[in-house]
């Protein structure tokens, strides 16, 4: 029967840049997905690249910068091994914080007027922030990491949901799905809000909706910069689409969208940036994106020898990919990690 060096329980971007960096280290890799890979939270995200310490928690400050730091290389790479355009954009952020905020970082005022900066926005009631932050388009970035692990040698099963992590002498020796099982090394649990769902451990995850909504700019270059306000968010694609979001719900597995949600989302975004009112409305959509009841991602190994866990990003999955992928393959290879994660932890929680 066919082993695997790794067998990687998730195909979102967590578990794609994570097979991808282990293989490239040399390990053969098997990812097996419940449903269709990147289909997920990863899909539903907007692919803001926010690391600011305005929006980070100061645990996770240094892991959000440096993986900030790692993304031009990281699409460089992906986009040189599949052949897709990632839409890497480097304008930055324009955003309008509660009162609270911007008197405690007076620093990230504009540096022109606003009417100069975004003439589109409608005359604001607040100060705005300009942060110097990228963005990505997620759907994009998943499809080049699925091309690209594909590419390296990386092994794929889909629709095949896994229900344990089988052990041998109190050591992880593959995986047991509905379907099969498969033999491996070593395990890594990188399944998002369904990581919790897989024995032997149980992991605190859950899933937190956010609904979400596609308008087709009127012209292609109506916004430069994200802008996010406290009562929504935008983020311009470089094809003239532009992300409207988001929610933040607790309702558990739900994936549906309600009118009157998508319809509050326009309006605020209409009431941003008025010219949006002439823009077509693409599509709606939900995710869910796996929370932790501390906020932060569940990074390392676990109790049992040969196991490991790379879930819980919450908001954060689609900036967190490089430097997760980079700091679990050295978890995963013995080594000592380039940073700290004492605070990500899995064993902060019960297991």
């Amino acid at each position: 029967m066919k082993s695997w060096d790794v067998v990687v329980i998730g195909g979102g971007i967590i578990g794609l840049s994570l097979a991808l960096e282990l293989r490239k280290k040399g390990a053969s890799v098997l990812v097996v997905e419940r449903g269709e890979p990147g289909r997920e939270a990863s899909y539903a995200a907007g692919g803001m690249l926010a690391d600011s310490i305005i929006e980070t928690p100061a645990a996770l400050q240094p892991l959000a910068s440096a993986s900030a730091r790692m993304y031009p290389e990281f699409v460089h790479e992906l986009q040189d091994a599949s052949g897709v355009f990632v839409d890497l954009r480097d304008q930055g952020a324009i955003v309008f914080p509660l009162p609270e905020h911007a008197q405690e970082h007076p620093a990230f005022t504009l540096p022109v007027p606003l009417a100069e900066f975004e003439p589109v926005i409608a005359e604001p009631i607040r100060a705005a922030f300009y942060l110097p932050e990228r963005s990505v388009d997620p759907r994009a970035l998943t499809a080049a990491a699925l091309a690209a692990a594909k590419h390296h040698g990386v092994d794929f099963s889909s629709g095949d949901t896994v229900i344990s992590v089988d052990l041998s002498d109190e050591r992880a020796t593959g995986v047991t799905t509905n379907k099969t099982s498969f033999l491996a090394a070593k395990v890594v649990n990188c399944a998002g809000a369904w990581s919790g769902q897989i024995a032997p451990h149980t992991f605190p995850t859950r899933p937190v909706k956010g609904q979400m909504l596609c308008l087709l700019s009127p012209t292609r270059e109506l916004l430069k910069h994200v802008i996010r306000s406290p009562d929504v968010y935008l983020i311009p694609r470089s094809d003239g689409r532009i992300i409207v979001g988001t929610t933040v719900e607790e309702a558990g597995f739900d994936k549906r969208t309600d009118i009157a949600t998508v319809q509050r989302l326009h309006r605020a975004a209409v009431a941003l940036v008025p010219e949006l009112g002439n823009a077509k409305i693409l599509e709606d959509w939900a995710g869910l994106r796996p929370g932790t009841p501390d906020s932060l991602p569940i990074l390392g190994a676990t109790t049992t020898p040969g196991y490991y866990v790379a879930t819980g990003h919450f908001r954060d999955g689609i900036l967190l990919a490089p430097i997760t992928a980079h700091l679990m393959t050295q978890v995963i290879e013995g080594k000592r990690p380039d940073h700290d994660l004492a605070a990500f932890s899995p064993g902060r929680f019960p297991q």
